[in-house]
This record gives C-alpha cells, sequence and structure tokens, in this order.
C-alpha cells in the first residue's frame, strides 16, 4: 500500500510538473504565433498585459445544471420589455434593416431576433479582454485546442485592424460583440457593410446586422420560409417520428394526415414545405413543426429553446410593425 501511495504520488507530481506556469506558457503560444507568421509586432501588441482570469475558468465549470423547461426559458429569453424593445429598434434601424436584409435575403425581423436574443441588442457584450479569455481556457487544458484556434483566429482579427486592443472585449468564452461571435466564426462570416475597412460587430450596427445575415445565408437560410409554428399532435402519436434529424423531415401533408394539426386545431397550410417535429421538453410541453431555417438556426446554437426563441421573437416582431 505505502508502494503504491507513493507511486500515485509521485504520478501526481510529475503530471504537475508537466504543466508549465501561465507565463511560460504564454511564452510558449507567443512562439507558435510567431511561427504561424505573426509579426514580432503584432503578437506583442497581442499578448501585452495577458492575465490568467480565474473567472473565465469558474463560468465554465459551473455553468447552470438545473432542469428548465421551454415555458420558464421563454418568460425569461422574452419578456414584455424585451418584446417591446425589438420592435422600437427595428422600426428605428428599418432602413438599414432592409438594406441588409434585400442583400443576403434573411427578414430583418430574423436578424433583430437574433441580435436581441444573442446580446440583449448590443447592451451586453461581455466585458473581459478576449486575448486573456482565450489564453486563459486554452491554458486551463479541457478543450486547449479549441480554444488555441480561438485564439489565433483573435490574433489575426488584431492584425487586420477591425478592432483596437482596448476595445477587444467579449464574454469569458470568447464570444464577441453585438452577435456574440467566436472568433473563427468572425473570420468565417463578419462583413463590412459600410465599407469603412472594418468589420466591426461591436459598435458599428451596418456591420452587425449584415454579419447576422451573412452567416445565415451561408448556412442555407430561405428568405421566402419562416422558421414553424407550434401545433398540437393526436392522442396515440408515435413519438419516434419526432427529432431534428432531417431523415425524419416531412411534407406538410404527411404531417396532415398524420393528425398533426395547427395550435388552434385547425389544419396545417397547403404548402409544399419539408418539416421536423420537435418537442423541446416532452411530448407534454410545446410542440412545433419546424422548417429549413429552424436547421440553419441550429448551425448558430444547437439548443432548441435557443432558436425557438429566436422564432417566436421574430413573430412577435412581425405583428408588432
Amino acid at each position: 500500500m505505502k508502494k503504491l501511495i507513493a507511486l500515485t504520488t509521485m504520478l501526481f507530481c510529475c503530471i504537475a510538473q508537466a504543466k508549465p506556469n501561465f507565463d511560460d506558457y504564454v511564452t510558449e503560444l507567443k512562439q507558435e504565433a510567431l511561427e504561424k507568421g505573426f509579426s514580432q509586432q503584432v503578437v506583442d501588441m497581442a499578448f501585452a498585459d495577458v492575465k490568467f482570469h480565474q473567472r473565465s475558468v469558474k463560468a465554465d465549470k459551473n455553468q447552470p445544471e438545473f432542469k428548465l423547461t421551454l415555458d420558464r426559458y421563454l418568460k425569461s429569453r422574452l419578456p414584455d420589455w424585451k418584446v417591446k424593445k425589438a420592435i422600437k429598434l427595428y422600426k428605428e434601424n428599418q432602413q438599414v434593416l432592409d438594406d441588409v436584409a434585400a442583400k443576403y435575403g434573411v427578414q430583418a425581423r430574423f436578424i433583430v431576433a437574433l441580435w436581441g436574443n444573442e446580446s440583449n441588442f448590443g447592451t451586453y457584450m461581455g466585458k473581459f479582454p478576449v486575448i486573456s479569455a482565450l489564453t486563459t481556457m486554452a491554458y486551463e487544458g479541457r478543450r486547449e485546442a479549441m480554444f488555441k484556434k480561438q485564439l489565433f483566429a483573435a490574433i489575426k482579427i488584431l492584425d487586420e485592424g477591425h478592432i483596437d486592443k482596448d476595445d477587444f472585449l467579449g464574454s469569458w468564452a470568447g464570444a464577441m460583440g453585438q452577435s456574440q461571435f467566436m472568433p473563427t466564426s468572425f473570420l468565417a462570416y463578419a462583413q463590412d457593410f459600410d465599407g469603412d475597412g472594418k468589420k466591426n460587430i461591436w459598435q458599428n450596427k451596418a456591420d452587425v446586422f449584415a454579419s447576422i445575415a451573412n452567416y445565415l445565408k451561408q448556412v442555407g437560410w430561405n428568405n421566402s420560409q419562416t422558421w414553424g409554428r407550434q401545433v398540437v399532435i393526436p392522442e396515440g402519436f408515435d413519438l419516434n417520428l419526432s427529432g431534428l434529424n432531417k431523415s425524419k423531415m416531412k411534407s406538410l401533408l404527411q404531417w396532415q394526415e398524420l393528425g398533426v394539426r395547427r395550435y388552434d386545431g385547425s389544419d396545417l397550410p397547403v404548402r409544399d414545405m419539408q418539416a421536423s417535429l420537435i418537442m423541446p421538453d416532452d411530448e407534454h410541453g410545446r410542440i412545433y413543426l419546424v422548417y429549413n431555417n429552424f436547421h440553419s438556426l441550429m448551425n448558430w446554437n444547437r439548443s432548441t429553446y435557443f432558436g425557438s426563441a429566436v422564432g417566436i421573437l421574430a413573430d412577435k416582431i412581425k405583428a408588432g410593425i
């Protein structure tokens, strides 16, 4: 037993010694950045004042695990004041929203709904320095490869001059700006809609709207369709037919024949569209038929709760304008 304890102690000591301290880890990251082609000036600028943020690690390890219901989630996500604010901001920004919608083929109400759900219309974007947050999460180690990829993408954003270092802030996990893009999503989808040479998703609403729209366009959004509708199912319905797997999609006519009806009990629309049947909680909670645009929202965030909140807010905007 004593030998086993001694061996275990030695093993933990070796593991502890194998992990560098934070400053040494930053030195390794800086060298790797140089090897990726970033200049010494950019690397020094990016990592200047980099700090370990214990709050990022704590936030990552203490994400809520309590059981929500969709109704409770929607109540917290879509209070009346937020719906009114969404309608007000839609009207105030209608010209640029219409221009963005026309260019990218994404209805403006969905752009505003995503804006509202991600950052409360730009009022909550996070206050963590992005480089420090991503360096911290990479050093923490559980998802090192993922966060290092995000870190080097963030350095590229600085190198391209889209945002000043002092304003380069985001969430504890590195999600940035009014659209809460991770750095790799920024590089893939962010847009300079006003042509000023910067893709500024922090302060420029035209760029924010265009970046959201471009993301949706690139993942298959269809502006001739909506996102879905709440429905009811008959007693004895085969619950195995539900789910987001695209192999389970059926036409509205097929769902009608299976007994699915609008929430008010009336027939489904007569339209040639494919839909998935989803039950975000279970058969006793809300049930939706969702279309391909909902699948596009799942690329943004895999949560059916989030996708439902975006769709419902978009519907409320439409009803209020």
